[in-house]
């Protein structure tokens, strides 16, 4: 078997995708928007929604952190089938982004997806978030928003429910990783993202636990910094096994490949 090849953001930007279907905004405001991609095939489609990473930031020098880090993976999860909701979302480097509107928008996107439904034959009951990096954390919160407390700022009255979050190499203990966000962003991005460290904002998503649905982690990031993180989720991911939540499924991948990776039921 050939090693894996690891692609910089350049290359993975220039991976073969189809066109979205449909560009539709989620707000009012620039970067709330999303791309929708539907399969061929007539019926009730199971739904991904898709988040980006890039350390919860727009601009890297000449690079961009935005949804076409992720158009090709959209784009090979619906020719099999699953239409996919590849989100855009104000990260810290943008007016409104970080804390709170960063939140914000992943989770008005997700809802979203209750206005789309009818239009575009959506299964609401058949729903999982990809999350790549900061996106995997995103995406992980997100999933665990029913369970926030009631005098929680993100306390919506019904959060759509997911079935399953595939964190692809993303940070699920924020306050545990915050040594590490200079190593692993060049700046203090978590600081930033939520305005203080972990315990200076009494409202912060400090890890998240307690998610209803299948989480399955893939680690396939040989960088100091993202093999760090995910040591870091890992660590949060066996705090949670112990606490014994419902139905949360947690597998770890081996560095370059992935083992056992379940399924998120779609």
């Amino acid at each position: 078997m050939a090693a894996a090849q690891f692609l910089n953001p350049q290359q993975i930007d220039r991976l073969p995708s189809s066109p979205a279907d449909r560009r539709i905004h989620y707000g009012s405001e620039p970067f709330q928007f999303g791309d929708l991609r539907l399969p061929q095939a007539p019926g009730s489609h199971p739904v991904a929604v898709v988040i980006h990473g890039g350390c919860w930031k727009y601009r890297h020098g000449d690079l961009t952190a935005d949804l076409q880090n992720t158009a090709a993976l959209s784009s090979a999860l619906t020719s099999h089938g699953i239409a996919t909701w590849n989100i855009e979302y104000r990260q810290i480097d943008l007016p409104g982004g970080g804390w709170t509107g960063t939140f914000e928008d992943v989770a008005n996107a997700i809802d979203y997806l209750r206005v789309l439904a009818k239009p575009y034959t959506l299964d609401l009951d058949r729903v999982a978030i990809v999350g790549h990096s900061a996106g995997g954390h995103l995406g992980t919160w997100a999933a665990a928003r029913h369970r926030l407390p009631q005098q929680s700022h993100f306390l919506f009255k019904e959060p759509l429910r997911v079935v399953g979050v595939v964190n692809l190499a993303g940070v699920v203990d924020l306050e545990t990783f915050l040594p590490m966000q200079n190593q692993a962003c060049g700046e203090p991005a978590i600081t930033t993202l939520i305005g203080g460290s972990p315990t200076e904002v009494p409202d912060s998503p400090k890890g998240t636990l307690g998610i209803n649905a299948d989480l399955s982690r893939i680690t396939s990031v040989p960088e100091s910094g993202h093999r760090r993180a995910t040591e870091f989720g890992m660590h949060r991911s066996s705090t949670a096994r112990q606490s014994r939540d419902d139905r949360t499924a947690y597998e770890r991948g081996n560095g370059s490949c992935t083992k056992n990776v379940r399924t998120t039921g779609l």
